[in-house]
C-alpha cells in the first residue's frame, strides 16, 4: 500500500488532538455524569465524546482514512472513543510502530451494541420474530369500545400502543387498556402501552358557527342530467352518531308518511322543492330529492295532499365555519375567549371587518416580536407578525394556497422564530400523570424543550410514588429540544429506561422543510452516541393508513425507520393494512441495513430463474 509517511503522522496527530479533548471535556462534566444511573455511566461518557468529535469537522480526515481502506468513522457514533483509538492503532503499524500510549478503549464496540439492544429491549419490550424495528400505533377512540381494532393491531405486528392523553379521558383510556391487555394475553406477547402527556395546547380557538343548514345535491352527468338523486333521511331526533344526510322533524308527523307520499317545501333560497318517500322504517324515513336543496332549521315541509299536516325542521348543528386567507391578508390574532370571525365584504368587494381569530395560550402574547414568524395547520398558511399589542398580534399573510386556504378551529400554531419559554408540563398534564403513571408502561413527554423540563416531569413522579418505575420517551419537536438534546438526555439519564421519539410534524414546521432532513439524522446519531432508543414518528405511511394506499414516497421514508429502535403509525381507516405492510418490510430490509450500517446480503433478483427444459 502506498501512502506518504508524513500524512499518516499527521492523522495520528488529529486523532491524538481529538483523544485528549475528550478527556478534558468528560472531566468538565464529571459532575453531570456522576449523577447518571449507573447503567447509563458508559453511555453518558460516549455521549460526551461524540460531542466533542462533533465540535470540529473531520471531513477531511474521513477522506485520508478511507483512501487507506479503514474505517471513515461515520458509523462509530456508539463507540467513538474505541474506533478512534482502534484507528490510530492501524495507522501506527502502517509506519511499523506501536502507538506511545497505550489508553484503554472503555466502551468496546461489541458491548456498545449490546447496551443498544438491552436499552430498546427494556424501553419498549421485546421485538417480533424477525423484526428488529418495533411498530408503535396510536389508538383511536373506536378501540375502546371496539376489542377487534385491537385484536387486528396485534395480529399484524404492533408491539406498542400509544394512548394519546390530549384526546377522550380516564375512562375511556382505561377501556382501551383492557383491551390492550387482552389481545396482549391471546396471542401470548407483551404489547407495551405508552401514553403520552398533552403539552402546551398552542392552537386556534373557536370560530362563530355557521348556518345551521345541510346542502342536498343530486349526481349529475356531463349534460346536467341527474343520474341518482339526493338522499334525506327524516328521523325524530339527531345524535353524535348520525349522519349528515339526517333531518329533524316532528315524530306524529314522520309516522303519517308512506312510501310514494309527496312533499313539497321551499328551500333556505326561496326555491321550491319536492321529496318523494321511498322508504319508511322505525323512526326513520328515506326520501329522494331530484334538484339541488338547502335544508335549514325550521323550514316547513308539507305532504303535497290538501289538507295534509305539515312539519318544521327542528333544530340543526350548525355548519363548521373556517377562515379563508390569502397572500397578502390581514388576520388579527386575539387572546383566548375572543370568538374567531372570516373577514366581511361589502356589495362591491371592499373589505369592512378584518378576519380574526383567537389562540389557546395566552402567554404567548408577551413573548413574541414584531417580524416574527407564525404558522398555522402544519405549516400549510404562513405568516408574519406586523404589529403586538397587550391582547392581540397583527398577522399578515405571506404563504397560502393561490385560491385561499381554510383555517379552523383547533389547528396548530407555531412560532419557530420566538422564545416563548413554554413549559412541556401543563396542569392538564400534572393531573392526567395520575392515572398515566399507573398504567402506562412508558411516558410520552410532549414539548419538552429544556433539562429543566426533565426535571419538573421527575418532581412531579417523585410526588405520585413512580419515579423510576415508569420509562420515559422525550418527544423532540421544537428547535430548543434540537439544541439542547445532549442537555436533555443526560439529565433523563438519571432514570430507566429512556428513549427519544423525533416528532416529525412541529419539528418540520419549528426547524424549516429545508432543514428537517438533516436535523432529524443529527438526532439519530445523538441518539446512537448516547445508546437512546429512537421512535421514528408522523406521518409514516399515512395516505396507506387513511386512504388505502400508499405513496412511494412514504415507502422509501418508511425504510429509514431501520435507523430507529421503533416507528410508530398514527391511526386510518385502513391502519391494519399499514401494519401489515410495514411489519413485512422491516424484516424484510432489515438484511440490507441494520441501524446506522449497511450491510450486504448475497445480491438476489426479484424474478425467480427461468428454468429452461
Amino acid at each position: 500500500m502506498k501512502f506518504k509517511e508524513k500524512d499518516v503522522r499527521d492523522m495520528i496527530e488529529q486523532i491524538d488532538s481529538i483523544l485528549h479533548d475528550m478527556k478534558v471535556d468528560q472531566m468538565s462534566h464529571q459532575t453531570v455524569l456522576e449523577e447518571v444511573k449507573g447503567i447509563y455511566r458508559k453511555s453518558s461518557r460516549n455521549l460526551i465524546h461524540y460531542n466533542t468529535l462533533r465540535k470540529q469537522d473531520i471531513r477531511s480526515l474521513q477522506k485520508k482514512l478511507k483512501n487507506l481502506g479503514m474505517s471513515r468513522l461515520d458509523s462509530s457514533g456508539s463507540h467513538i472513543r474505541a474506533s478512534l483509538l482502534n484507528s490510530r492503532y492501524i495507522l501506527y503499524s502502517l509506519l511499523g510502530e506501536a502507538p506511545k500510549t497505550s489508553d484503554k478503549a472503555g466502551l468496546s464496540i461489541k458491548n456498545a451494541k449490546r447496551l443498544q439492544n438491552k436499552f430498546a429491549k427494556e424501553l419498549l419490550g421485546h421485538r417480533s420474530k424477525g423484526r428488529r424495528v418495533r411498530i408503535m400505533v396510536t389508538q383511536p377512540t373506536e378501540s375502546a369500545y371496539d376489542y377487534s381494532i385491537v385484536y387486528n393491531m396485534v395480529k399484524n405486528g404492533m408491539n406498542c400502543a400509544r394512548i394519546n392523553c390530549a384526546h377522550d379521558d380516564p375512562q375511556v383510556w382505561q377501556k382501551m387498556i383492557d383491551h390492550i391487555q387482552k389481545a396482549s394475553k391471546v396471542f401470548n406477547r407483551k404489547v407495551g402501552i405508552t401514553m403520552d402527556l398533552a403539552g402546551p395546547k398552542i392552537r386556534t380557538g373557536a370560530i362563530v358557527p355557521g348556518a345551521k343548514v345541510r346542502k342536498f345535491s343530486p349526481e349529475r352527468d356531463e349534460m346536467g342530467n341527474v343520474t341518482a338523486p339526493a338522499t334525506i333521511v327524516l328521523t325524530d331526533k339527531i345524535t353524535e352518531d348520525s349522519g349528515t344526510h339526517t333531518i329533524p322533524v316532528n315524530s306524529e308527523w314522520l309516522n303519517q308518511l308512506t312510501v310514494g307520499d309527496i312533499c313539497n317545501f321551499t328551500d333556505t333560497r326561496k326555491k321550491e322543492r319536492k321529496l318523494k318517500i321511498v322508504q319508511v322504517l322505525e323512526n326513520e324515513v328515506y326520501a329522494n330529492c331530484y334538484d339541488t336543496s338547502y335544508i335549514g332549521t325550521g323550514v316547513c315541509i308539507n305532504k303535497a295532499e290538501e289538507d295534509a299536516a305539515s312539519t318544521i325542521v327542528g333544530e340543526l348543528p350548525p355548519i363548521e365555519q373556517s377562515i379563508v386567507l390569502k397572500k397578502g391578508d390581514l388576520i388579527t390574532l386575539n387572546k383566548p375567549g375572543v370568538m374567531g370571525n372570516p373577514a366581511q365584504y361589502d356589495e362591491e368587494g371592499n373589505l369592512t371587518r378584518q378576519a380574526n381569530i383567537s389562540c389557546q395560550a395566552s402567554e404567548v402574547f408577551e413573548r413574541v416580536r414584531t417580524g416574527e414568524a407564525i404558522l398555522f395547520d402544519d405549516g400549510k398558511i404562513e405568516g408574519v407578525i406586523e404589529s403586538c399589542h397587550m391582547d392581540s398580534l397583527e398577522i399578515r399573510i405571506i404563504r397560502a394556497k393561490e385560491s385561499g386556504s381554510k383555517l379552523k378551529a383547533e389547528k396548530g400554531i407555531n412560532f419557530p422564530n420566538s422564545d416563548l419559554r413554554i413549559s412541556g408540563l401543563t396542569s392538564k398534564d400534572r393531573e392526567d400523570l395520575h392515572f398515566v403513571a399507573k398504567h402506562a408502561d412508558v411516558i410520552n413527554f410532549s414539548f419538552v424543550n429544556t433539562s429543566n423540563d426533565v426535571e419538573e416531569l421527575f418532581e412531579e413522579l417523585k410526588k405520585l410514588d413512580a419515579f423510576d418505575k415508569v420509562n420515559i420517551i422525550l418527544k423532540i419537536e421544537t428547535k430548543k429540544a434540537f439544541d439542547n438534546l445532549t442537555e436533555i438526555l443526560l439529565s433523563a439519564m438519571r432514570t430507566k429506561y429512556i428513549g427519544v421519539m423525533i416528532a416529525r410534524g412541529d419539528l418540520a414546521i419549528e426547524t424549516g422543510w429545508n432543514n428537517i432532513g438533516w436535523v432529524q439524522k443529527e438526532i439519530l446519531a445523538i441518539c446512537n452516541a448516547a445508546h437512546v432508543p429512537v421512535v421514528w414518528a408522523t406521518q409514516v405511511l399515512e395516505s396507506l393508513a387513511k386512504k388505502g394506499l400508499p405513496s412511494r414516497s412514504e415507502i422509501t421514508d418508511a425504510t429509514m425507520s431501520l435507523k430507529s429502535e421503533c416507528v410508530m403509525l398514527n391511526k386510518g381507516t385502513y391502519i391494519n393494512d399499514a401494519i401489515a405492510l410495514l411489519n413485512g418490510m422491516l424484516g424484510g430490509m432489515e438484511k440490507f441495513d441494520e441501524k446506522d450500517e449497511i450491510m450486504l446480503p448475497k445480491m438476489e433478483k426479484l424474478l425467480p430463474d427461468i428454468q429452461t427444459p
